[in-house]
């Protein structure tokens, strides 16, 4: 099974046999005769209002290649050179706020990208600023300067449920907009090993390449998610696609706006989901919910009097399916963001506010402070930042870093924690010079 970045056939009341006859495979829903009683023919009122709202994308980017340097065979040196092989590519886009021109998109579409051409409905090309993005998310926020917009009406996707009906709409293989449908097949997926940051909705609306970025909307025109992912097994659409809930972007979107990256609040737990077994010997009815294993030390949790062997069982006034989807939406909440825990503690349920703390205060920790060293893996050093592990082809990774290097600058500041790195790398620059120490020989990375 192979797992491929998104990218997504308008289904109308044509009969079953010529579905068949059209379509590549047969795996769609039927769509309601009647809504209230009273006729439903056509899918076109509600496209009317969404469709004006989705944007296609082209994009001409630069793509970072670790080629061999002769200087490590010649004179021992361990570092290689990075070489930049130019790429065009394609996706979707949905306009948001018309007012400031913001477009939503996925990170993948417009990653190591340079430019970036938006596509309006009524034809026109208007080229758009990266205003940031969140890898770990898979989204990102494009900005442009036009008149005339129409911004797309969102839904709350908490609301949503499995069987709903839903359209997407997108500009698979580079086409021109094209729309799809289908219902909800599930709802909250994780550990799916597409993204860090999983809580998706499932849906057989037909996803393909060049739909990445685009709309899931709701049967009233209304933007209940953002198309990413599908599952692929030969090259084609089975069925099976994944769309990331507008709710969780709505979370990202300001933190993005003002800071050009996510400033993910942290809740400071290990867990795991409530089984059937965990329920049973806690003389719990309810499946659903996430026991706690650990309680980190000096954290969010623990300030709060969390305990160990507790279970959330709610996230504000939302049920916590499982702990992927509570760990990708605490992720997505800004540092300082106030919650409350729906708890079980001796068969009763209690309430506990929970004040999240900063990622960075975490000493040891998955990157999340730039874009860029996203995959490495920090912790505070003696003399600098350490990193600890890193992940091939990971940003990471393609901008120079390797596991043992030490950070001891940005640009001309010195730093010697990842408190103060954060906050250097906050600054409104397009690029950041990092003074690294590898093998006790100092040399600068850009980190772009």
């Amino acid at each position: 099974m192979k797992w491929l970045p998104l990218n997504y056939n308008l289904l109308s009341g044509l009969c079953l046999l010529a579905i068949q006859l059209l379509s590549a495979h047969n795996v769609f829903a039927a769509l309601p005769n009647q809504i209230n009683e009273q006729p439903f023919p056509s899918l076109a009122p509600i496209l009317k209002k969404a469709t004006p709202a989705v944007v296609s994308l082209q994009i001409l980017g630069r793509a970072k290649t670790e080629v061999p340097d002769m200087h490590k065979y010649l004179f021992g040196s361990e570092h290689q050179a990075v070489q930049e092989q130019p790429f065009q590519g394609i996706g979707s886009g949905v306009i948001i706020d018309a007012k400031n021109g913001y477009i939503i998109t996925n990170h993948h579409v417009i990653q190591q990208s340079y430019k970036i051409i938006v596509g309006l409905h009524d034809g026109r090309k208007v080229e758009a600023k990266l205003i940031g993005s969140d890898e770990l998310a898979d989204l990102a926020l494009l900005q442009i300067k036009t008149d005339n917009l129409t911004e797309i009406k969102k839904a709350d996707s908490n609301n949503i449920e499995v069987g709903d009906f839903v359209v997407a709409i997108g500009n698979p293989f580079n086409l021109g907009q094209t729309v799809t449908s289908g219902i909800i097949s599930a709802l909250g997926r994780s550990d799916l090993g597409i993204k860090h940051l999983e809580n998706f909705i499932q849906t057989d609306a037909a996803i393909n390449r060049g739909n990445s970025g685009g709309a899931l909307i709701n049967m009233r025109g209304e933007l209940i998610g953002i198309n990413t992912a599908i599952v692929n097994q030969g090259g084609g659409n089975v069925g099976i696609g994944f769309a990331i809930p507008i709710n969780m972007a709505n979370n990202l979107i300001p933190q993005i706006i003002k800071y050009g990256h996510a400033r993910r609040g942290l809740l400071g737990i290990k867990g795991r989901n409530l089984t059937i077994k965990l329920a049973e010997a806690f003389g719990l009815k309810n499946k659903d919910g996430v026991f706690i294993e650990k309680v980190i030390e000096n954290g969010a949790a623990q300030a709060a009097g969390i305990e160990v062997g507790d279970i959330i069982v709610k996230l504000d006034s939302h049920p916590v399916k499982s702990y992927g989807n509570l760990r990708a939406t605490i992720s997505t909440l800004g540092a300082g963001k106030e919650v409350t825990l729906g708890i079980i503690r001796d068969g009763q349920i209690k309430k506990f506010s929970v004040k999240l703390m900063n990622v960075s205060t975490k000493l040891n920790y998955q990157s999340s402070i730039h874009p860029g060293l996203t995959g490495a893996t920090f912790k505070n050093h003696q003399n600098g930042i350490m990193v600890v592990k890193i992940s091939p082809k990971s940003p990471a990774f393609m901008n120079g870093l390797k596991s043992g290097d030490i950070i001891i600058g940005v640009n001309r500041h010195l730093t010697n924690n990842i408190k103060t790195l954060n906050e250097l790398l906050q600054e409104n620059q397009t690029a950041f010079a990092l003074k690294v120490e590898r093998n006790h020989q100092p040399f600068y990375l850009v980190l772009r």
